[in-house]
């Protein structure tokens, strides 16, 4: 009797814990982020070119952080998507949520702790090609949050980041980056950027974790 016992409360403890897992919220991503296979189909359809242009970038380039929403920026947004139990002032400024940065795993529950990341950074996207685009084109580019671009990490390793490509920085969670590759990969493709051939072998490499 004893043993059947102890069995029924095995059981009700294991659905106990499969309804918790099944309750919790899943982790925010951004919108439109490739399979492995269509991830690699469009770097191949990629333009392999070295980068040019790099000596006129200039930030300012691309407007960012405009109004999308009542007195929501872009940050602010990117924020409050992908935040969990976030709340905002009547400044759109965050006065309570976490968040946590898939570039390293690490929660943050301070805003000033969270800085928002170009996917491709900006300086990346004109060397790749944006050189060419007009402003407007540039300040949807900057604050895109249709696809993959935008992405709220740890500000630390947001600057550890700095401008570099995957041939030259990928995220310290080694998990994540069969996911930044396909994410990286969208946006060259759906912007009509270039890739070089250091960054399209990194980028194979990423998705050979997948």
């Amino acid at each position: 009797m004893a043993r059947v016992f102890k069995a029924g409360v095995a059981t009700v403890a294991a659905v106990v814990a499969l309804l918790a897992l099944t309750a919790a919220p899943a982790a925010a991503t951004p919108p439109n982020i490739p399979s492995y296979s269509t991830a690699l189909s469009r770097l191949n359809s990629l333009t392999v070119a070295a980068e040019s242009h790099q000596s006129s970038y200039n930030r300012d380039l691309f407007p960012h952080w405009i109004t999308i929403t009542g007195t929501c920026n872009t940050r602010e947004q990117v924020l409050k998507r992908d935040g969990t139990g976030v709340t905002v002032d009547s400044s759109c400024y965050p006065t309570s949520g976490s968040w946590r940065s898939p570039f390293d795993g690490a929660t943050w529950t301070n805003p000033a702790d969270v800085d928002i990341d170009h996917m491709v950074p900006l300086s990346e996207a004109w060397a790749s090609g944006a050189w060419a685009w007009t402003t407007a084109r540039r300040q949807t580019y900057a604050n895109d949050l249709g696809g993959p671009e935008l992405w709220a990490v740890t500000d630390n390793v947001n600057q550890s980041k700095g401008d570099q490509d995957p041939a030259t920085w990928q995220p310290p969670l080694a998990s994540f980056r069969c996911t930044y590759a396909r994410a990286w990969i969208q946006v060259k493709w759906y912007y009509g950027l270039s890739v070089d051939s250091a960054e399209k072998a990194a980028l194979n490499g990423m998705l050979g974790t997948c």
